[in-house]
């Protein structure tokens, strides 16, 4: 499919019903442009929301990979073949990775869901598909709560004069995910005011001009440190997503995103699944 033709489909893929939108293939020899990542992502969506695979089948590599709470599984297994009523979802692009990031929050499923999609450039086709599901007994989870907080918030695009680099935001996110096993990470940190953090479902917004991402940050600086990071980074959007192995939290599945606004930290959003332990129980930040 050319370009041109890949534009058009997608300008006329919102009109289409889930099931029958995205299933022509991407041509060879692509490049990362934008509109091949949106054709990634609607398909995602509409996988997401109906619970049926082939919306993205026509787009995968041969060596496909899923992975769902930093485990490769069989995708036959995992939350793509549950429909959800999605209340909430955005979408973030690296063109640099030739990747994407989503959130998603379902209030009825009840899910609350990260979504890193990372295309060849080469073929055009998405090489893996990579989440962190958290649902109930989730740290702190409750996704109608979540929903309510996401709702209240603006992330609109940043003007181009305005963009804060990829390595300055990538590095914002790293600093704050240091905090935990080194002690001088926070000083690294570009703290925002205001800035608000929404933790599971807990939320440090008051809607004031002094809102603060500060309060809870870590004190002891001694433990395990946050590994398997990948990164999905949207200089357009100020954010970074990073998921990793939190392993001073039994080795859960961890998404962090962050979105910095003239270099400061404005948003951080997080979630963070446990492998079934209630809660994760136990856990001392």
């Amino acid at each position: 499919m050319s370009k041109y033709l890949l534009h058009a489909f997608l300008l006329l893929t919102p009109f289409l019903p889930f099931n029958h939108a995205l299933t022509l293939p991407l041509h060879s020899g692509a490049t990362c442009e934008k509109s091949l990542l949106q054709t990634a992502s609607t398909a995602y969506l509409a996988t997401q929301s109906t619970g049926n695979f082939t919306n993205l089948t026509p787009l995968l590599s041969p060596n496909f990979t899923y992975i769902e709470n930093n485990k490769a599984i069989a995708h036959q297994s995992g939350i793509l073949h549950k429909a959800l009523k999605l209340d909430h979802n955005r979408t973030n692009y690296d063109l640099v990775q030739c990747a994407t990031y989503t959130e998603l929050v379902s209030a009825s499923g009840p899910y609350v869901i990260g979504t890193q999609i990372f295309l060849d450039t080469t073929s055009g086709q998405i090489r893996s598909v990579d989440s962190i599901v958290t649902t109930t007994n989730a740290w702190l989870f409750n996704a109608t709560k979540t929903l309510s907080y996401i709702r209240s918030e603006s992330w609109p695009e940043i003007p181009v004069s305005k963009r804060d680099k990829r390595e300055v935001i990538q590095a914002a996110g790293d600093a704050y995910m240091d905090m935990w096993s080194n002690a001088t990470a926070h000083l690294a940190v570009p703290w925002g005011t205001p800035c608000v953090r929404l933790e599971g479902s807990a939320y440090t917004g008051k809607g004031q001009p002094d809102d603060s991402c500060t309060p809870g940050i870590p004190s002891n600086h001694n433990q395990k440190p946050n590994t398997r990071r990948r990164y999905v980074i949207d200089e357009a959007m100020g954010s970074v997503s990073i998921f990793c192995v939190w392993e001073h939290m039994m080795d859960a599945a961890d998404s962090h995103e962050f979105r910095l606004e003239g270099g400061k930290l404005r948003f951080v959003h997080t979630m963070t699944e446990c492998g079934g332990k209630v809660y994760c129980s136990g856990i001392s930040l």
